[in-house]
Formats: C-alpha cells, structure tokens, sequence
C-alpha cells in the first residue's frame, strides 16, 4: 500500500510539473539569508518599489520577481524580526540575477540572541575554523543519518554508525573523541558532566527541528567557559518563525524505515506572542539484524516580545528513543563465516518466537530553557537563560549463560534460558536480564552581558553555573522465569533477592559543580577584528557509593579542581576577496569523574591533576560572488591526558579496569575547503584534510584492578610514544555536487575518502616496544540525492530521496587492535596486530529513503 501511494506521488509530480518562467523576460531573482547564520529566510517579501507589487520567498530563501515597470529602480526586501533592505535593480534588462541578500536582525527581534551572541561565529569577522550545515542541507541529505554523519564532509571530521543501532552514530574531531569536543545546543553544553561523553541517540530526533549546525575546529567561538581540544559543535534549533504555517512529512526506506513528522507556528501575533511546536515517530527493523527500533521527537517554543526592550523565551524538546544495539566487535573472519555476512549481529536473541534485543538502549533527556533577552539601552545587552534537563534511561545486557538456537551465528535462545531458570533450586536465576542504568538532573544558568564601549570596542562578560546529579546503578529488567537474582553486592543488605526493578551490582551517585566565568574583550575597526578572552571555571567533584559502603560511610568530600582558559585572535581581511586569521590559547581543564576517583570506589586519586592543552592555529581565506575557499593549519598539543580502560576479564561478564594518567599528544594538520558557485544552477563543495596525530609519551607502571576493586597486577611500561593515534582517519576528502535541473527539481551527489585509519588500541597491552596497531584500509563512499518541488491541492510540496553508499562498498567503519604473539618458542617470535587478529565493525552497505513534504 505504501509502495502503490509513493507511485501516486510520483505521477501527480510528473503531471504537475511544468518549468514555468523558462523564459520569463524582465525578473528579479536572488537568495534572502540571516547576515550572522547565513540560514535561509523562508517567508521573506521581496517589493518592488514604489508599487504593491511583491513576492515571497520558497523554503530555500529564493524568490523569482517579475518586473513590467521599465522605471524600477530597486526592491525591498523585509522579514519580521529583521531590518528591511533595499537592493538596486537598476538597468534591468531581462533576467538579473541579485545574488545572496544579507538581512541583520534588529536589536528586538525574537531570534534566539543568545545563541548568535555567544556560540555563534561570523565569516571574516571570528579567527576560527569554521563549517556551517544550514537547515536546507540538513532538509535535502539527512535522509536516515544521524547529527554526526551530517558533518561527515567536514575538514577534519570522522563519524561512525559503529555497532549500527538507532542513534549509535560516533564522531571524532582532529582526531579527538567527542567526550573532547564541546557539544551544545541552543548555546547550552550537554556533554556528560562526569566524563565529557555525548550519547546521540539522546538527540537524534532533533534533526527535524534543527536550523543549523556549526563546527568550529580548534579553540571555537564560544564566550562560555567550555574548553573543547578537539571543537566545537553548536546544534542551533528553530525558534519561533515569523510566519504563521506548517508542514507535515511522510518517508520510507530500507529495512521497514518508516517516518510521520509535523511542524507549525502561530507566527508573530499583533500582541508580540508566537508559538511554534513540532513533533516526529520514526521505526524501523534496522540495517542489521536485531536493530528494530522506535523514536519520537517533540519541540515547542513559546515567545513574547514584551517591549523594545524585554523579550522572552521558553523551549523545550525531547528525543525519547529506544533501540537494538550490536555492541559486540568481531574479526573479519567471523564476519565472512557468517550466513548473514556483514549483517550478522551476535546480540540479540528469540524468547516466545519474539525477537528480543539482549543489547539495547533507551533513553530520554528532555530540555528546558527559559531566555530572557534585554536591551539596557544602545550600548548594552543582557541575555539570561535557566535551563534544565532530567535524563532516564540505560543499556540492556545479560548476566549468566545464553546458549544459541543453532550454530555460533544463530540468535540467543532465551527459551533455553527459561527452562533452566524454570528448573533452577529455589528459583533463584542462573541466567538474567539487566540494564546499566544512568538517570541525571542536571539544571544551569547562563548569563551574559555585552557593553558596547565605543564603535570599535565590545565588553563581553559572563557566569555559567551547574548542579548535575548522576545516578548509576544495574536494574533487573527480565528474570526469565527465575524468581528473584541473589545479589551481595550491597554490603548494607547482602542478601538481597532482586526481582524486577531492583537494583543489583552497583549503586553510586556522582555530583558535580561547576562555576564559570568569562571575559571577553572585541575589538573592529574597517579591515581588522580581533579578540581576547579569560576565562575561568572551578569543578568540585563528590561521589556517593550506596552499595560498597555502610550507610554514614558513603559520601565523600568534594574534590576541587580550578581550570582556565586565555585565548586571543585576529582577522584581517586584506580587501573584499583575501583574509587571515590566527588564534593561540591555552588552558588547563579538570580530569574526568573516573580519574579522580580510583577503581569506582570513593578513593581519591591523589596524582589526579588537569590535563593542559595549548593550540593555535593561522588560516586564509578567499571570498568571492562564485568562489569560497579555506585553508587552515593547526598544532594542538594535549598533556597529561587522563583516561580509565575498561577491557574483558577472563571470565564472561567480568572486567578489568585500569586509570591511566600522564599520557602526552600531538595533533596538528592542515585543512581545505571550497565552495564554489559557477552559475546559480550548480553548486560545488570540496574539502581535503591532512592531519598527523601521534601519542607523545610512554607510561610508567599501571595499577589493574578487577570489578570487586582488588588489585590484580601492575603492568608496564606501555610503549606509545610515536604510535599513531586511533580510531579516525587522519586523511579524509570530499566532494559534492548540486545541480538545479530546472526550477523545480535539484539533484546532488556527494563523495567521501577516509585514509590512513589506525585502528583503536587499548594502551595496557602495549607492553613491548615497536608494537603498531593494525591500520584500517582506505576506504570511499558516494551518496546521492534529489528533491522535486511541486503543487498539491495549491499547497507547496517537496518529494525527497536520497540513497547513501549508492555503490554498496563494502568497508571497515570500526576497528579494535589486538595484540597477538605467534611463533612463541621459536627464533622467530613477535607480537602482531593485523587484519586476521583485530576486532571490527563493517560500516552500512546502501540504504535508501523518499519522502512527502507539504506545507501549508
């Protein structure tokens, strides 16, 4: 039925379809845009003027004007919330063409101004590394990927599906992990206050209601007190729009895929209030199996401008998900021994002729913010946001023995596992499901306050306070037909018998505090802007341990850690075409949660200390009508790196961990991007990175505990010096095309190559000097896409489609290295890491989407 609708789709585009104005003579056409986000502005008049004639502009910001007045001497173009702007049409003569039209917002407009003001940075004005994925972008290729795989044709970007699951996506920036860049939506941080990580299934429903996304590589742009090594990406969603209408959306795609979404707005009423609201489901079976999946997605936004002066703002959106995960890495082998080859998926299994996800993942971090913007007068500005967010959910697992239906490929036979736990003394479980749960309350304040001194000189300063709670603790979710799971891990009741609900293995709290603060001071005068920053942020740290502590015996005191941050830049822009930047800073930030506190246990680490980065970076730009071009190079180099490996134990289900501190590395590299625009039909997008990222030190002795915090052994030294680091490919390029056949139908390609990709390796194994961990082939992708434009009962349409790894290459995404000696005993004996011993993930072959969107 779906299939016999996308045809009826497909005719009443082909029947509709007719390339009106192909030879329209005496027409006005260009692009309306937001001077500071170069985001398109759906909804904005374009008047000729002097006369009512008018006309809007599309989804993408274009607009076509039809001139018959041979006296026409310009247009107005105006948007609520902006300054009108006049353009000169004079001497038109035929078709003319006006380009990309920049509006400024005024001082009272309801566009979030905290985000522009504080996380936002502005081409040929902030000396950063800049992309930016505007909401058209996102609109045409998103199709079923994912916030990081968007960025994927970035300078210096890697990003990962790993296992494949619903929202598993991964993203590594100049070859630091995401716990090392700073994330933040709406100009608020979400990366994990205990160590630094970002959970994307948490968001990944937020792609509809994103307006843009901008990476700034290296120091970034943003005036709060956030060090990122690696970045930062700043997810900007829509606001309020100034027009009052809506949309609703229908896909499909590969493996079941299956979307409805809605968006609309009231607009700007006479009073000053607006409200905007939108809201998604997604399913699907997943690309591998026992991926089945289901998320939704909710956003609103309610504003009020008050007067001139006072606007505010309340938003909220949540991505409520669950989904299957593969969690397991397996060799190549393994893989092609597989019936279902690259598909195969080891974690998940059958119980009542249902499938069930052993490994899974569910979640729900709904955010609150409340904005409130003030203009003090011409010269200052007050923006003040509160916000909060309350997170519940985990991962799934089993404890005990699941055996397989059939050979070592077939799925869990949770059947088997009943009849055992059925037949068990005293029904207690032998085999059990559990999920790792980590709820948080995490609530904030940012606030910001700019004066301006004269017209060259900006005073910037700022406060940004946290309070975040976490909660860690393992939960019966399924007790396959036992009674109760006997857990003694509780030292306060040690024989408990859990049920479902319970809390088994470990409970503990994790607390912290942040106090932060900024200033800032701007300076812009004709060709020349230039900034320095302080800023300055104290991290107290308290861990609460319910389980391996008598009660009055469970808290600890609050470990302290000052960081900082002096930062400073400048570009020039020679002349209209040519500008250069650099930026140099330093700044020394607070160890993660886990290597303040030894083995997840409340012992203080006492040689915990801040890890300390200093990176600068010089680049060069080039600006014209047709042609955007970058090149930048960077050095950033990270001492006293600080990290907690967890790795299998040798019995199944149980771990090892090891802290691991003092640990030195050098990134450095250079980047090209490009955009260029021969004709207002085709556009071209390139980009090169060349990166040299290297681990700079060998470490002393290690200590390796086990999940009951005994002290194992002590390794080392562990070799790293000169390794390269893993886990991204350190040279990646692209290339994309977009091609307006006609008006109404757009077509684009996009091809990506990842190259020199070391695999990940765990540090504890590195025992002997010249081990090098296994490097990943090279590997390239091409995606297409195409969007149709048409009418429906009079009502703007868009059919999208899109299919990804068109030519189903078949490549490693994911690798772990494992270290293995052969030939032991003999003249010949070495230790190796290859293709045949390391663990992977193979990345997704193609997968296809189309979509209906109508807007009214």
């Amino acid at each position: 039925m779906k299939y016999n609708l996308l045809s009826l789709v497909f005719l009443v585009l082909l029947t509709s379809l007719t390339p009106r104005d192909l030879f329209a003579q005496g027409t006005v056409t260009g692009k309306v845009v937001d001077a500071t986000t170069k985001e398109p502005l759906p909804g904005a008049t374009v008047i000729l003027k002097g006369t009512e004639k008018a006309a809007p502009t599309t989804l993408d910001g274009t607009f076509t004007l039809q001139v018959d007045d041979a006296n026409a001497s310009a247009v107005l173009v105006n948007y609520v919330g902006y300054m009108q702007k006049e353009v000169s049409i004079a001497g038109l003569n035929g078709k003319k063409n006006l380009g990309t039209i920049l509006l400024e917002p005024n001082v009272t407009s309801i566009n979030e101004v905290l985000i522009t003001a504080n996380s936002y940075a502005i081409d040929r004005e902030t000396p950063v590394a800049i992309s930016t994925i505007t909401s058209e972008i996102i609109t045409e290729k998103a199709s079923n990927q994912e916030f990081p795989e968007l960025l994927k044709s970035t300078p210096g970007v890697y990003a990962t599906k790993q296992g494949g699951g619903f929202g598993d996506s991964r993203i590594n920036l100049r070859g630091f992990k995401n716990a090392n860049i700073a994330v933040m939506i709406n100009g608020v941080p979400v990366n994990d206050m205990e160590n630094g990580s970002v959970y994307w299934s948490n968001w990944a429903g937020l792609t509809d209601v994103t307006k843009s996304m901008q990476v700034q590589r290296g120091l970034g742009a943003s005036k709060v007190a956030v060090p990122s090594i690696g970045g930062t990406i700043n997810i900007i969603t829509k606001t309020t729009d100034a027009t009052k209408g809506g949309s609703v959306f229908y896909g499909i795609g590969n493996d079941g895929y299956n979307k409805v979404a809605f968006t609309y707005s009231t607009g700007l009423t006479e009073d000053g209030w607006a409200f905007a609201a939108s809201g998604s489901k997604t399913e699907g079976n997943g690309w591998a199996d026992g991926l089945q999946f289901e998320a939704y997605n909710y956003f609103f936004n309610v504003s009020k401008l008050i007067n001139k002066n006072h606007t505010i703002s309340l938003t909220g959106f949540g991505a409520p998900q669950w989904h299957g995960q593969r969690q397991t890495r397996k060799s190549i082998q393994e893989f092609r021994d597989a019936p279902q080859g690259i598909k195969w998926n080891p974690d998940w299994g059958v119980l009542n002729g249902e499938k069930v996800s052993v490994e899974d993942n569910f979640y729900h971090k709904p955010q609150f913010s409340l904005n409130h913007y003030w203009t003090i007068d011409e010269n200052s500005f007050l923006s003040t946001a509160l916000y909060a967010s309350v997170g519940t959910g985990g991962g799934g697992a089993f404890t005990g023995v699941l055996p397989r239906t059939g050979n070592a490929y077939s799925p869990y036979d949770l059947d088997a596992a009943v009849e055992a736990n059925t037949n068990s003394a005293d029904g207690h479980a032998l085999t059990y499901l559990r999920a790792s749960r980590n709820d948080h309350n995490w609530y904030g304040a940012l606030s910001t306050y700019q004066k301006s001194l004269n017209e060259k000189i900006n005073l910037l300063a700022g406060l940004d306070l946290r309070y975040y709670k976490g909660k860690h603790f393992t939960e019966v979710t399924d007790l396959l037909g036992a009674e109760y799971v006997l857990d003694q891990s509780n030292v306060n009741n040690p024989n408990n018998r859990a049920t479902v609900g319970d809390k088994i293995n470990y409970y503990n709290d994790g607390v912290v505090l942040w106090e932060g603060g900024f200033l800032q001071g701007e300076y812009s005068s004709g060709p020349l802007s230039a900034f320095v920053s302080l800023a300055a942020s104290n991290t107290s740290y308290k861990r609460i341990d319910h389980f391996l502590y008598e009660e009055g015996n469970q808290e600890t005191d609050f470990q302290h850690f000052f960081g900082y941050q002096a930062k400073g830049g400048a570009n020039y822009n020679l002349n209209e075409n040519h500008n250069v930047f650099a930026n140099l800073g330093y700044f020394e930030k607070a160890p993660f949660f886990n290597a303040v506190f030894l083995n997840n246990q409340n012992v203080v680490n006492p040689d915990a200390q801040n890890e300390k980065i200093l990176s600068y970076e010089l680049g060069y730009g080039y600006r014209t009508s047709k042609l955007n071009a970058n090149i930048n190079l960077y050095r950033t180099n990270w001492r006293d790196r600080s990290f907690t490996q967890r790795f299998p134990g040798q019995e199944s289900g149980s771990f090892f961990f090891a802290n691991i501190l003092g640990v030195d590395a050098l990134h450095q590299g250079v980047e090209v991007d490009f955009s260029y625009m021969p004709t207002d039909k085709l556009t071209i997008r390139g980009m090169a990175s060349f990166g040299d990222w290297e681990w700079n030190s060998n470490l002393d002795e290690v200590t390796v505990t086990d999940e009951t915090q005994t002290i194992s052994k002590t390794i080392g030294p562990l070799y790293m010096e000169g390794l390269k680091v893993g886990d991204a490919a350190q040279t990646t390029a692209a290339l994309g095309v977009d091609y307006k056949v006609f008006k109404e139908l757009k077509v684009g390609v996009d091809y990506n190559y990842y190259g020199d990709f070391y695999s990940e390796f765990d540090p504890t194994t590195l025992d002997k000097p010249g081990l090098t961990p296994w490097k990943v082939p090279n590997y390239s992708l091409l995606d297409l896409n195409a969007v149709f434009k048409i009418k429906i009962a009079g009502l703007d349409a868009s059919l999208y489609a899109n299919v990804n790894n068109v030519l189903n290459t078949e490549y490693i995404s994911d690798a772990q290295a494992v270290f293995e000696t052969v030939n032991a005993g003999t003249d010949n004996e070495r230790t190796v890491s290859n293709a045949a011993n390391s663990t992977v993930f193979y990345g997704i072959g193609r997968t296809w989407t189309t979509g209906l969107k109508i807007n009214f």
